[in-house]
């Protein structure tokens, strides 16, 4: 698992999955969320806007493997 910082206090999931490298596009990250492939604190969430926060954990399952990213406040 890796931490990707975040300047404001929160981010959308869908944006944060592409920050943190966990999706390539907009367009993946939508398919990844909308098809239970992504988990928010070990929670299925399927909602591309949910507002993550500094020390959410974002875990994706790709066909190669699960990859993680933590949420972190830059400040």
């Amino acid at each position: 698992m890796h931490d990707v910082t975040i300047r404001d206090e929160s981010i959308r999931l869908g944006q944060f999955l592409k920050l943190a490298d966990l999706a390539e596009s907009g367009a993946e990250a939508r398919d990844l969320v909308t098809d239970g492939e992504v988990t928010v604190n070990g929670e299925v969430d399927t909602r591309r806007g949910r507002q993550l926060v500094p020390g959410d954990v974002v875990v994706v399952s790709h066909p190669g493997g699960r990859r993680a990213a933590r949420v972190v406040h830059d400040g």
